[in-house]
C-alpha cells in the first residue's frame, strides 16, 4: 500500500544533487512528527493513539516496532518544541499525490484511534492538508476511510 512512499524516500536518499531535496531520514522524522501532532492536538495522551501511531509508522515507513518507536520519541521532542507545522510539512510537498493522501489518512487513523474526534484533531489535519496541497474532497475522502477502519 506505501510501495510509491517508500519508492520516493529511496529516491531522494540516492538523490546526490544539492536541489534541496529532503534525506531520508527528515522526511521520517516530518511524518512522525505530524503523527504526533495530531496525536498531542486535544492535549490528553491516550494508548490507543501511541499505538495507532506505532503501526503506522512501521507499516508507512517499513520499520520495526524498536525503530518506530525511537523515531516517535524524537519526534515527540520536535513536536513539543515546534511552534507550528509548517515546518514538517514544508518536507512533505514533494510527495505524489497518492502519497499526501496516505499521510492525510494515517493521521485520520490517530485522530479515530481513541474513538473520540476532537475539533482541535480535525483542525491540525486540515492544516496540514491544506499545507501539502491535499483538496477538500480528498481529506474528506481520508477521513471517511480511516472512520470506517475504525468503526471495524
Amino acid at each position: 500500500m506505501f510501495h510509491q512512499l517508500r519508492v520516493l524516500f529511496r529516491q531522494i536518499m540516492n538523490d546526490g544533487s544539492d536541489d534541496g531535496a529532503v534525506d531520508t531520514p527528515a522526511l521520517h522524522l516530518a511524518i512522525a512528527s505530524l503523527l504526533c501532532e495530531v496525536a498531542n492536538a486535544d492535549h490528553s495522551r491516550d494508548p490507543n493513539e501511541e499505538t495507532a501511531k506505532v503501526h503506522l509508522l512501521m507499516k508507512l515507513l517499513e520499520t520495526d516496532d524498536l525503530q518506530a518507536r525511537a523515531l516517535l520519541h524524537e519526534a515527540q521532542i520536535q513536536s513539543e518544541q515546534s511552534v507550528s507545522v509548517y515546518e514538517f510539512t514544508s518536507k512533505l510537498r514533494s510527495l505524489s499525490a497518492e502519497d499526501r493522501y496516505r499521510l492525510i489518512e494515517a493521521m485520520w487513523q490517530v485522530a479515530f484511534a481513541d474513538g473520540i474526534l476532537d475539533p482541535l484533531e480535525e483542525a491540525v489535519i486540515r492544516q496540514v492538508a491544506e499545507l501539502i496541497y491535499v483538496d477538500h474532497a480528498t481529506f474528506i475522502k481520508a477521513k471517511l476511510s480511516a472512520q470506517a477502519g475504525a468503526s471495524e
